[in-house]
């Protein structure tokens, strides 16, 4: 659970409303209904469904999920208004603006995703982390293909374990580590970023298939 809501919350908080569900969906669907954890993960779900929906001007639509998402999150905020450390109850109170006025999501930005007190960010995340934010990124959006970013996520792989000391945490130097990092934060220049991970990986490619069969 804390593993994917940091994923869901640093796609969210990168401005990927829509995605941020994928990270969700396949944990809450194995959820007995009614737990305090298959609350949460619906509630985070419509939430973000709530705010796709108001930021497209779908406002009935906003309305309605934004409602059923604040009774998902009502029962299950301990005394200091979170829940596994999630925001949960400043959450409610932005979907409570948002009941009421569906128009108030183009006015301002969607509330954030805090987990222990910190807006998550993917540079904030681990590494493994980043990788399945980048696979959530990419399966959400027809402009990139899935299979570059899972052959970037194995040469990536294979740069951390090169690199012990970013084994597991954080920002390694790399050229594919950082790229996957830039891709899931970097909203706004990602498709310029998607360009150059496709080259990478491509040339990665040619030089692979160069090799086959060299010393056979």
């Amino acid at each position: 659970m804390e593993r994917i809501l940091r994923v869901g919350a640093a796609v969210f908080n990168a401005g990927d409303h829509h995605a941020a569900h994928d990270a969700w969906e396949p944990r809450w669907l194995e959820l007995a209904d009614g737990t305090p954890d298959e609350r949460l993960l619906h509630g985070l779900i419509q939430y973000t469904a709530a705010v796709h929906h108001a930021r497209n001007r779908n406002w009935s639509g906003a309305v309605g999920l934004a409602t059923s998402a604040r009774e998902y999150l009502g029962e299950v905020a301990d005394g200091d208004g979170n829940y596994r450390g999630v925001n949960v109850a400043a959450v409610r109170r932005y979907l409570g603006r948002l009941e009421a006025d569906p128009e108030f999501a183009e006015r301002a930005r969607p509330l954030p995703l805090r987990i222990e007190g910190r807006v998550v960010r993917a540079d904030d995340l681990p590494f493994e982390d980043v990788a399945d934010a980048a696979r959530v990124v990419a399966e959400d959006y027809d402009a990139y293909d899935e299979e570059v970013i899972e052959r970037a996520v194995e040469y990536a792989t294979e740069e951390v374990q090169e690199d012990e000391p970013g084994v597991g945490g954080g920002r390694a130097g790399t050229r594919y580590v950082a790229f996957l990092f830039d891709f899931v934060g970097d909203r706004e220049n990602r498709d310029i970023l998607y360009e150059r991970l496709f080259a990478h990986v491509e040339r990665e490619r040619a030089r692979e298939r160069d090799a086959t069969g060299l010393f056979e």
